[in-house]
């Protein structure tokens, strides 16, 4: 019960300015309805709430169940049975990914089941190659740098106004369903090396597995050849009590909660089999285990359900009524601001930021992540708002952003550039599809815009900004660990004295 409060405290901390800040707004700049802003309070309550339960769950249950299955397909030492089993742990989970199915009704054109289907094996690809960089020891700027180029090649084969939408899907399909065990099975795997790299090399999966979402998403935009994406705007309802306010969280709990559950139960499947086959863990293990997959539904229930109802629609309305305004190029540092704190709200980002801190042995803090998170995050919305008020084309910002994170990545000691690519899909998560797409959108509806085009895309610049701030942190780090083992100048006149003296004894 003390950890669980620790994790509310927690996400009570890393809510509570994004809350204050639409507060502060809604009264000074954009009046909102009294109905909107009370729904928006009792979201952030179980978003609180939601995140404490999540995170503390996905410690006890996601975390273990990573690493058992890394550790254990690596001691069997057959490649096959490794190929096969990252594939199909790639693949199950991603579909058990909530956000996955978000993006589905988005793109249009495109059949659900299909596009679902695609990106999971997408992912499932692209986690193999990963693991294989692990196993074979590869240098993961070769693989990224490769694997870029290629998506630049199809991304100049897919109609333009369709390359925002498949950047935002890289975000959007590593949500709080698939860090925790993807960075789990990573370290499961590196941690069976027991070389001097292997924990350096446990990052990265992460970036890999990204690559693969949007590439499936760009090779099915040229056969489908989609014209636009679907986003519908959350109408709020006349409300005249909390009692209304509390109906309209009731009433949307049961959909999540199925979504939630359907998700999990692919996950609890592959945790009995491994179990069954393996005896891995012993009955206090299991009964822990068993305690923290609950945990983990009880919060992105409560999680998902405050977000979408309580946060998007007052995203919206915010978006609109700050463009519309006589000073509408304030919605470039709001936005900022705004992003500077939400991306400490995303589930998954303290998780990543723990096992960082972790690994690393106190290297590489949760505070120093958080911090260089928060400014990479708020320069890239700052730039989706400015996209969303000028109509400036995606590519110019991704082309050089990401010519950007490469040339650093030569610089950077490995252990960053793993870091800063894992650090790219998960600050773009359910935070940042359900509160910053609507800002976004409501930003260009307002300045009569094209929403396909200006709108979408703020998922893949929050996904781009980490790449450059942790690395920019790591050349930082670089020099100052230069300057430590340097001797100083006092230092190099005493060794001088010394040298001289024994030289005339």
């Amino acid at each position: 019960m003390d950890k669980l409060k620790e994790k509310v405290g927690e996400s009570l901390t890393s809510v509570l300015p994004v809350t204050m800040i639409v507060l502060f707004l809604s009264i000074v700049l954009v009046p909102v309805k009294i109905e909107a802003i009370a729904m928006f309070l009792v979201g952030a309550v179980l978003l609180i709430i939601g995140m404490g339960f999540f995170q503390l769950g996905a410690e006890m249950s996601m975390t273990p169940l990573g690493q058992g299955i890394g550790g254990q397909l690596v001691k069997k030492r057959k490649l096959p049975l490794i190929i096969c089993g990252c594939f199909l742990m790639g693949t199950l989970i991603t579909i058990s990914e909530p956000d996955l199915q978000v993006l589905a009704n988005q793109v249009a054109s495109i059949p659900n089941s299909v596009l679902v289907l695609s990106v999971a094996i997408g992912v499932g690809l692209f986690l193999v190659a990963a693991v294989l960089r692990i196993l074979y020891k590869i240098p993961i700027t070769y693989l990224l740098i490769g694997m870029y180029l290629i998506l630049l090649v199809l991304a100049m084969a897919a109609p333009s106004d369709f390359l925002a939408v498949a950047f935002d899907a890289g975000g959007v399909t590593t949500g709080p369903m698939t860090v925790p065990f993807i960075m789990a099975l990573g370290i499961g795997l590196s941690a069976s090396r027991s070389d001097k790299n292997s924990a350096s090399d446990s990052f990265g999966l992460i970036a890999l597995s990204s690559v693969g979402p949007v590439l499936m998403v760009l090779v099915l935009g040229i056969f489908y050849h989609p014209t636009d994406a679907v986003y519908t705007t959350t109408v709020i309802p006349n409300l005249v009590t909390m009692q209304d306010v509390v109906h309209q969280f009731v009433r949307a709990i049961p959909q999540y909660a199925k979504e939630v559950i359907v998700s999990m139960l692919l996950i609890i499947a592959v945790f009995v089999v491994f179990q069954v086959c393996t005896h891995k863990y012993h009955r206090r293990q299991l009964l822990k285990m068993s305690v923290g997959f609950g945990y983990t539904i009880i919060g992105l229930i409560l999680f998902l359900t405050g977000v979408n109802v309580g946060f998007a629609p007052v995203g919206n309305l915010l978006g609109e009524g700050l463009a519309a305004g006589t000073y509408k190029w304030l919605t470039v540092p709001i936005g900022m601001l705004i992003g500077y704190y939400i991306v400490k709200a995303e589930p998954a980002v303290q998780i990543l930021n723990r096992q960082v801190e972790d690994i690393t042995g106190g290297m590489i803090s949760s505070k120093q992540m958080n911090q260089c998170l928060s400014i990479g995050v708020a320069c890239a919305v700052g730039l989706a708002m400015l996209r969303a008020l000028t109509g400036i084309a995606i590519y110019w910002i991704l082309i050089p952003g990401y010519v950007a994170a490469f040339v650093l990545s030569i610089f950077v000691p490995q252990v960053f550039v793993g870091i800063a690519f894992d650090s790219g899909g998960v600050a773009s998560g359910p935070m940042t599809s359900t509160f910053l797409l609507p800002l976004s959108m409501g930003v260009c509806t307002a300045v009569g815009g094209n929403v396909v085009t200006d709108a979408f895309g703020v998922i893949a610049l929050v996904a781009l900004a980490p790449l450059i701030a942790i690395q920019i942190m790591g050349i930082i780090y670089k020099c100052k660990m230069k300057k430590n083992t340097l001797p100083s100048e006092k230092e190099i006149a005493e060794d001088t004295i010394i040298e001289l003296e024994e030289e005339s004894l």
